[in-house]
């Protein structure tokens, strides 16, 4: 019996309704597991939420700092893990602390670069006329240098502990770094309170000279005297002196309290009443300390530079509490001035601690 054949439109119509099943059970399919999948993942979590896990229930109370109980009694004995310490240690491993240190290079080597390139600032005479200028007594040169002298000391030691770990390990060993460290410690937690004192007593003796005038707008209009031959005019305290003392009035100041906070952290809570997170107050501390000390070492080194090789006779004022008359009329010439006036500039062989009799006023081309 012959086969009846089977029409083209018949056969176009079963190819297309073909290929529309396979193209819906290819989308159908894939869908359907995956729903199957989220049901399956729904149920769980309700399931997991319904049974928490004791254990990281418990991680995440610690993490969270809630308290238990400990034998052991003060601030923070019953807290077993503080966040705030896990945020101290990100902090002493950030970028930031390997950063901030550069701005002691780079201030060291933009003075090098001035000293090479402009050299000394000299005095505009050929030859020193003998008389002497009062600057400094007794008692402020002591401040002044005890407080130097420490400030150096601290600013070795502080960076040392700041910064061992990726300096000093790799040239002294471990070991050796130990020891070092050991020392810088103890060396810093003594030396920190006098210094300390040392900046109360420079604040004290010195803020009156201080407030900012319009001479030193002036003075700083004509870049304080350090590029080409002009000599501003200045008072007592000039205006970069003024601000290098109210750098240390605010970062000085800032590195003396976070320094108390951190050697003896029960001062804060015994003077604040109601203060008692010793702990995360030292934390903080420990910043502020930090990168405040090394800014304020960075412009020191300025004005260090400034009082000793970079200006001639400068270094003589605080040696010997007198400057010369060149230096006085040249540097300070208002202030010069007024020592004139009042008969206070010492002629040549004449004893220290007398004052002249010569009442003359100079002017600055004499």
């Amino acid at each position: 019996m012959a086969k009846s054949k089977m029409s083209k439109t018949k056969r176009r119509k079963i190819a297309i309704w073909s290929t529309v099943l396979v193209l819906s059970l290819s989308l159908a399919l894939p869908l359907a597991s995956y729903s199957i999948h989220w049901l399956g993942m729904s149920a769980s979590a309700q399931d997991a939420k319904a049974v928490e896990n004791p254990r990281n229930k418990f991680w995440n109370q610690v993490r969270d700092g809630t308290a238990g109980y400990s034998a052991v009694k003060g601030e923070g004995a019953n807290v077993l893990m503080q966040p705030g310490g896990e945020n101290w240690r990100q902090f002493r491993e950030s970028p930031l602390l390997t950063m901030v240190p550069w701005a002691i290079v780079v201030m060291a080597v933009l003075l090098l670069l001035y000293h090479l390139l402009h050299g000394k600032n000299r005095l505009d005479v050929n030859g020193l006329s003998g008389r002497k200028v009062p600057r400094w007594n007794t008692f402020e040169r002591l401040v002044h240098w005890v407080t130097a002298f420490s400030f150096i000391a601290l600013a070795i030691t502080g960076i040392s502990m700041l910064l061992g770990k990726k300096l000093l390990i790799p040239l002294l060993g471990k070991a050796g770094f130990a020891s070092w460290a050991a020392i810088s410690l103890n060396v810093h937690n003594i030396i920190g309170p006098i210094f300390t004192i040392g900046i109360a007593l420079m604040i004290i003796m010195w803020i009156w000279h201080n407030f900012p005038t319009v001479v030193d707008l002036k003075w700083f209009a004509k870049g304080g005297g350090l590029f080409g031959k002009a000599h501003p005019s200045a008072g007592r305290m000039n205006g970069g002196e003024k601000v290098w003392f109210w750098i240390l009035m605010t970062l000085g100041v800032a590195v003396c309290i976070s320094g108390v906070i951190l050697v003896a952290p029960i001062y804060p809570q015994i003077t604040i009443p109601g203060l008692d997170a010793a702990r995360s107050m030292m934390q903080q501390a420990s910043a502020v300390h930090a990168i405040a000390a090394v800014i304020w070492t960075a412009i020191a080194l300025g004005h260090i530079y400034i009082g000793t090789a970079g200006t001639e006779g400068a270094i003589e004022g605080m040696a010997t509490g007198y400057v010369s008359e060149e230096w006085a009329r040249q540097h300070h010439d208002i202030w010069f001035d007024k020592m004139q006036r009042e008969g206070k500039v010492l002629l040549p062989g004449e004893p220290r601690g007398a004052q002249s009799q010569a009442g003359t006023v100079y002017s600055r081309n004499t």
